[in-house]
């Protein structure tokens, strides 16, 4: 395994949880902990044991009474880690359907300073339809991402990738707590970023389709997509002056650290 640089950036870990007791474990055993310097939890509503377990296993938690969504989760995420003074935030899901045995590629451009965030691409030599992606998801993926890279002007392989490592400047810059509390999110922070020039890299992952991995329906990812369709429309619209939307201005009450 590559050998961690040393650092004096704070590496964080977010696991945005629900109902992952079975599968956190086996997630936990893959990062290298020694380019890690902390793995805070949030759980959201689980009705299992995750919690208890993520207690019993040292992870430090923040748990949400009810189920608040999985964008709901990542804002508890991303502000209790800047809270924590974390340079660098990755988001690792608990589910074990990405491999966060990946995590240094993710953090060496970011400690580099060479790039604001870094994505995972499941496109990017990832062979998602071998790793079980169905094929109506991934026709999909191809879709939506090739809309988002002429909305944006930019060229990614993929934008739906739920494991991604952000620096502190790209979290404090975008607007987050305004974001969605669906699946949405992840397309929205994206945008906030590309409004704000944010440098964004990918590295090639693979991914695991399995019974206790964590997965949405047909019904729920044509939400989705209908959801990115709309959020883009408001980007381009408010790129050009001619209206204005919440998630697009200067974010305000995200705790800033004065270097």
């Amino acid at each position: 395994m590559e050998q961690p640089p040393r650092r004096t950036k704070k590496v964080v870990v977010v696991m945005p949880a629900y109902n992952a007791e079975k599968t956190l474990e086996r997630t936990l055993d893959d990062i290298p902990r020694d380019w890690v310097d902390e793995i805070l939890l949030v759980d959201d509503g689980s009705r299992d044991g995750t919690v208890d377990l993520a207690r019993k296993l040292g992870l430090r938690v923040f748990v949400h009474p009810e189920n608040r969504g999985y964008g709901g989760n990542q804002k508890t995420c991303y502000t209790e880690a800047l809270k924590l003074g974390a340079d660098i935030m990755i988001m690792v899901h608990p589910d074990h359907q990405y491999d966060p045995t990946v995590i240094p590629q993710l953090v060496a451009p970011l400690l580099a300073g060479s790039c604001d965030a870094v994505f995972g691409s499941r496109m990017l030599g990832g062979r998602p339809l071998e790793g079980g992606m169905p094929k109506w998801k991934y026709l999909a993926n191809i879709y939506l991402t090739a809309v988002e890279n002429a909305t944006f002007y930019m060229y990614l392989t993929e934008y739906h990738s739920g494991l991604r490592a952000y620096s502190r400047r790209y979290i404090e810059t975008a607007n987050f707590p305004a974001n969605s509390n669906d699946f949405v999110f992840d397309s929205e922070i994206i945008a906030q970023g590309v409004l704000h020039d944010m440098r964004i890299r990918e590295i090639p992952i693979e991914t695991r389709y399995f019974a206790e991995a964590s997965q949405i329906g047909l019904g729920r990812s044509i939400v989705y997509g209908v959801s990115i369709l709309k959020m883009l429309v408001k980007f381009k619209l408010h790129k050009k002056g001619w209206l204005k939307f919440a998630i697009f201005n200067e974010p305000a009450g995200i705790p800033k650290r004065r270097d």
